[in-house]
C-alpha cells in the first residue's frame, strides 16, 4: 500500500484535527473571547449558535463541554440532532431526563440541540417551556443555519452568536498546519483551490484535502478540482464572457462541458457563477446583469424547472443582450 493509499484508511480528518478547545477554533476571535468569559466566570447562560454549515458551531459547543467538564465531559454533555429528532415528544422525553438526571458535583449540565431550525413549532414551544422549568441545573447550546426559523421565546432566552463563513487566510492556514501534521506536500494553488472550493467551509475544506492526498503524493490545485464539485473559475469565466460576446453557441458547449465532463449540477454552477461574479473581468453593467439572469434562474430551478434549459436560458439571455 502506497503512503497516499494508508493516508485514506485512518481516522477522520474533521474529527481528528477538531479543536478541543476554544482558543484553537479558528477564525472567530470575537465570539471565541465571549464564549471564554462566560468559561471563565462559570456563569454560562443559554446559548444560540447560527450560521452556515463547517463554521466552528458544534465544534465551539463541545469545545464549551471540554473546558467546563474536563474529563466528565461527555457524562455532562447532551447532543441531539433536530433533523432526525424533530417532534415533541424527543423535547418531553429525551431532553427532560437528561436534565432531571443527577449531575455529579456540577452547577449544570449541558444540552446541546444540532440543527434546532428544524424543530417543529409545537416542540420549539415545548423546548422553551423546558428550558423554563430547568433553569438552575441545565444549560441549553442551540445550533441552526437560520435563525429567523427559531421561535421569539427562544430567542430571547440566549445569547446570540452569529457565525459567519470562515476567512480564507483561516482556511488556508488550518489546511497547512494538517498537510504539516500529516506529512503532506502542498502547493501554493492547491491551498488556493481548497480555499475556493470550501467558500467558507473548513469541514469541505478537511475533506477536500483527505480526498485529495489519496490521489497522490503532491496535492496541487488539478487534484483538488479532480475530487471537489468545483471547477477552476477561469472555466465559468470563459463560459459567461463568451455568452456575452454573443457567441451563445460556443458558450452553450462550454455548459455542456460543465454538466457532463465535469459532473457538476445545475446548482453547482449557479453557485460559482454567484461567487465568482465579481472577480471576472467584467465591466460593473455586465456583473449586474449577469447577477439578475443567475437570480432568476436559480429562482426557477429551485421551484423546480429544469436545470439545464434553464441554464441554457440564461446563456442565451446573455447572447442575445449582447446583440
Amino acid at each position: 500500500m502506497s503512503e497516499a493509499e494508508a493516508r485514506g484508511r485512518g481516522e477522520i480528518w474533521i474529527e481528528k484535527y477538531r479543536p478541543q478547545r476554544l482558543s484553537a477554533v479558528a477564525g472567530h476571535a470575537d465570539i471565541v473571547g465571549r464564549l471564554e468569559s462566560y468559561v471563565a466566570q462559570d456563569d454560562l447562560p443559554h446559548l444560540l449558535f447560527t450560521g452556515p454549515a463547517g463554521v466552528g458551531k458544534t465544534t465551539s459547543a463541545m469545545a464549551i463541554a471540554r473546558e467546563v467538564y474536563g474529563d466528565d465531559w461527555r457524562e455532562n454533555f447532551l447532543e441531539l440532532n433536530a433533523s432526525d429528532e424533530r417532534g415533541i415528544d424527543v423535547v418531553r422525553d429525551r431532553i427532560k431526563n437528561f436534565a432531571r438526571a443527577s449531575f455529579g458535583g456540577y452547577d449544570y449540565r449541558i444540552i446541546f440541540l444540532d440543527e434546532a431550525d428544524a424543530l417543529t413549532s409545537d416542540a420549539q414551544s415545548a423546548l422553551r417551556r423546558t428550558m423554563e422549568q430547568f433553569a438552575n441545573n441545565t444549560r441549553f447550546i442551540l445550533s441552526c443555519n437560520y435563525s429567523n426559523q427559531i421561535i421569539d421565546p427562544i430567542q430571547s432566552r440566549c445569547a446570540v452568536f452569529r457565525f459567519g463563513p470562515l476567512d480564507g487566510d483561516s482556511v488556508a492556514e488550518y489546511v497547512r498546519r494538517i498537510a504539516e501534521e500529516e506529512g503532506i506536500e502542498i502547493t501554493e494553488d492547491g491551498i488556493d483551490a481548497l480555499v475556493y472550493a470550501a467558500d467558507g467551509d473548513m469541514r469541505k475544506a478537511i475533506n477536500g484535502l483527505q480526498a485529495a492526498a489519496t490521489t497522490g503524493e503532491t496535492v496541487d490545485e488539478e487534484a483538488v478540482y479532480a475530487i471537489t464539485a468545483a471547477v477552476r473559475p477561469e472555466q465559468i469565466e470563459t463560459m459567461v464572457t463568451t455568452a456575452l460576446d454573443g457567441d451563445f453557441t460556443a458558450a452553450r458547449a462550454k455548459l455542456d462541458d460543465l454538466l457532463t465532463e465535469a459532473g457538476l449540477g445545475g446548482g453547482d454552477v449557479i453557485d460559482q457563477l454567484h461567487r465568482s461574479a465579481w472577480s471576472f473581468d467584467l465591466d460593473d453593467r455586465a456583473t449586474v446583469r449577469l447577477l439578475e439572469r443567475v437570480g432568476e434562474t436559480d429562482y426557477r430551478i429551485s421551484q423546480g424547472a429544469n436545470e439545464r434549459l434553464q441554464l441554457e436560458a440564461l446563456l442565451a439571455a446573455l447572447a442575445l443582450e449582447a446583440e
